[in-house]
């Protein structure tokens, strides 16, 4: 695995190997690429995994702070059932839902679940139409597409 000039560092207590793998299992294109424990420094071990080939590090070492939302993970989806099937995947197993598209999965990381074109819907310079977005998007926990895109054009109920 290749460090790139930025790249996601996740630091767990201790279940960053496991938190590796369960994500690996979700997303297609991912992997764990190596587990090196750090002898000098106790129980202290690096995991180096990559999501959607995106390479991301963690380690296990006692954390200080529980993760919070202060920093997620996106996740943009083409499609309702892309988005339904990462959303469960998520859950499972003691995540919780959060409002607007995120949860916190089993080991406290917050994540965003998003359709695709919310970004450039939100952005729009239309803002009469990314208001109606925003507004549809705060009404939500897991995100509806078509609903979402529908507020966009104006063609909510």
């Amino acid at each position: 695995m290749t460090i790139q000039k930025i790249t996601p560092f996740l630091w767990y207590s201790t279940d960053a190997e496991e938190a590796a793998a369960f994500y690996a299992g979700i997303f297609p294109d991912s992997r764990v690429v190596r587990v090196t424990p750090v002898p000098s420094a106790g129980s202290t071990k690096i995991v180096e995994f990559e999501l959607f080939g995106q390479p991301f590090i963690a380690m296990i070492s006692g954390q200080p702070e529980p993760f919070n939302h202060s920093i997620s993970l996106m996740v943009s989806c083409d499609t309702q059932e892309e988005l339904d099937r990462y959303w469960n995947a998520l859950l499972a197993d003691g995540g919780s839902p959060q409002a607007c598209g995120w949860l916190k999965d089993r080991f406290g990381v917050s994540w965003q679940i998003v359709p695709a074109d919310l970004i450039p819907m939100m952005v729009d310079s239309d803002r009469v139409k990314a208001n109606r977005v925003a507004n549809a998007m705060m009404k939500m926990v897991k995100f509806d597409a078509a609903a979402l895109k529908a507020a966009y054009l104006g063609t909510a109920d």
